[in-house]
């Protein structure tokens, strides 16, 4: 990632807090291990950052290199997910309007496959990503609920299913012997929170359909794999983002301990806490975040 115009923009508005990309994202505030309810990371502020699309049909716009706004699908879903926990949390129809327009728009994009092409703009040759398929299940099973339309359920299980489709065959499963990755990039390092948000949507799946087959199988077999993995995602003084050597930023280190959190109270496994704790440990020492800092700059500067 070059040092540019866009870039210095980019990161100027996530350290002053103006980055609809990177508010705060702690757990979430209304969800229910027991039934679909709110979302396990708290995506609200996203809706109040952007106040004034709730009262219309407009999208979120995503901005680009050469000042291009699209539509990012990913973008979409975290703002109907953070639509449906401020109609939970306030019970304003205004809230439960716009998160059934966001999703009635997500039902409309998936392709025949099950698959919304969430990174087209940028790797036209690997569009497709597991934490869109999640996040979109996610959204679809919520309307589903609210309006007990079939359709939003079977297009929910085409996202799951494409999402749990072989990487050799297209989809964005790694499956590895008797582990399962779920891949955010098809071409580039497991993401830990990308992993994490796909797993949501497959835990929906589960938890709605009360599945005690294949579904909930391929739950437990990511599940296992991804605190397998942990030890892989951590430093002795702080997150990583991915498989690779990039360390995680403070706003991803901050959403890894929500995650840890949100994960240990949906699957009751001690790992998940005993890493949200020191993870949390680690955030609170001002030299781990200043090191973490320096260096993430740094890995930043040097990307391609």
């Amino acid at each position: 990632m070059a040092v540019n115009k866009y870039n210095i923009k980019k990161w100027w508005k996530m350290l002053t807090g103006k980055s609809v990309l990177h508010v705060n994202q702690d757990l979430g505030k209304c969800f229910s291990c027991q039934e679909i309810k709110g979302y396990y990371n708290n995506l609200t502020e996203k809706v109040m950052m952007e106040p004034q699309l709730v009262d219309n049909d407009s999208l979120p716009q995503t901005l680009q290199p050469g000042d291009v706004t699209i539509v990012f699908p990913v973008a979409v879903f975290q703002y109907a997910l953070g639509c449906y926990d401020l109609y939970l949390l306030t019970k304003k129809d205004c809230y439960l309007k716009k998160f059934l327009q966001l999703a009635k728009w997500t039902l409309q994009q998936q392709d025949e496959k099950g698959r919304w092409a969430n990174f087209a703009y940028a790797y036209p040759e690997h569009p497709y990503s597991a934490m869109a398929q999640g996040e979109a299940a996610s959204v679809l099973l919520r309307a589903y609920k609210e309006t007990n339309t079939p359709l939003y359920l079977e297009a929910a299980k085409s996202s799951i299913d494409f999402m749990l489709t072989p990487y050799e065959e297209g989809g964005t499963g790694l499956y590895q012997n008797e582990e399962l990755l779920l891949m955010e990039y098809t071409h580039l390092p497991i993401v830990l929170n990308g992993w994490i948000f796909a797993w949501w949507g497959l835990y929906d799946f589960v938890t709605i359909t009360k599945d005690q087959g294949r579904y909930h199988k391929a739950m437990d077999r990511s599940c296992h794999t991804l605190i397998k993995y942990l030890p892989e995602f951590s430093t002795d003084y702080w997150s990583k983002y991915d498989l690779d050597y990039r360390l995680a930023s403070p706003f991803y280190h901050h959403l890894h301990i929500a995650q840890m959190k949100a994960m240990h109270q949906l699957t009751g496994m001690k790992q998940f806490d005993d890493y949200a704790n020191n993870w949390e440990k680690q955030e609170n020492k001002a030299w781990n975040k200043c090191h973490a800092f320096m260096t993430k700059a740094w890995q930043k500067i040097v990307e391609r």
